[in-house]
């Protein structure tokens, strides 16, 4: 894979991957566009920027780990790892059919490159942060990234995870929380607020890191700041649109889990154009 610390090449790959989402979903008729969409430039810039890993040794030991503790929005991770090399770009739009690798859920039975099965709501940091454990426990320099929902953090697992965290001092851990401000039901104000969200994190032993999660300069400088701080776990909260680069998907709480019809997809994909 080509990898680059340019924001504008990096910019052009999260394009394609946000056409990828729409393809592959639309031709599913099911899935959730919106988290997918929301999560692209942090997922996109991991892989092709910040995280080393070689899609020709996928289980190369001292790899960095990434996990999907969203594991709905696996289109994202689908559409950025065949981008990256992992598997076939031209098998996307089988996304959710029985047999294709490309699960509704990320499997690691289809797609043994992928750190571990997600989906199951507020697991993914207590497996990260396993995996981060291990490996200082090694002596890896591997390091371990998990994408969150802001619906997903209201699970009690969470913080669980988090003051075990900042209790082992885990800093080759960053956990990102994809923060745009919409789950299933609705808005996340009107189900289950979670400000004041820095001080949270930061009262749980964490190192705060608050942008914009689709600023590419800025996610990128998140994740190098992260890489230096020592002694204890990285948040980083990526304040982001759902349904992000689709108008009609934008903050519309509509398009968490619902696929556009071709019409719909067709107008999407001019926007992306």
């Amino acid at each position: 894979m080509n990898k680059t610390s340019n924001p504008a090449e990096l910019a052009e790959i999260s394009k394609r991957v946000r056409r990828h989402i729409l393809e592959m979903i639309t031709a599913a008729k099911s899935g959730h566009p919106g988290g997918s969409l929301s999560a692209t430039e942090v997922v996109v810039t991991l892989f092709f920027d910040i995280m080393k890993h070689d899609p020709a040794n996928p289980k190369w030991k001292d790899r960095d780990r990434f996990i999907l503790g969203k594991g709905h929005a696996c289109p994202v991770l689908y559409s950025t790892m065949a981008e990256a090399g992992y598997t076939p770009v031209d098998q996307l739009t089988t996304f959710r059919r029985l047999g294709s690798i490309y699960q509704g859920h990320p499997d690691v039975r289809f797609i043994p490159a992928l750190e571990a099965s997600t989906g199951s709501l507020g697991e993914g940091l207590s497996v990260g942060l396993g995996m981060a454990l291990a490996a200082k426990l090694d002596g890896s320099p591997s390091r371990t990234f998990v994408v969150l929902g802001d619906g997903e953090i209201q699970e009690g697992q969470v913080w669980e995870a988090a003051m075990f965290g900042a209790f082992h001092k885990i800093d080759n851990i960053v956990c990102i929380v994809d923060y745009n401000k919409i789950q299933l039901d609705g808005f996340v104000k009107d189900i289950m607020p979670l400000d004041p969200l820095v001080d949270k994190w930061t009262s749980f032993g964490w190192h705060v890191i608050d942008i914009d999660g689709h600023d590419i300069n800025a996610v990128q400088k998140a994740f190098h700041d992260a890489e230096a701080v020592k002694g204890k776990p990285v948040v980083i909260l990526a304040n982001t649109v759902k349904g992000k680069g689709v108008s009609f998907m934008e903050n519309n709480p509509k398009w968490h889990g619902s696929a556009p019809s071709r019409e719909e997809c067709e107008l999407a994909l001019k926007e992306l154009a």
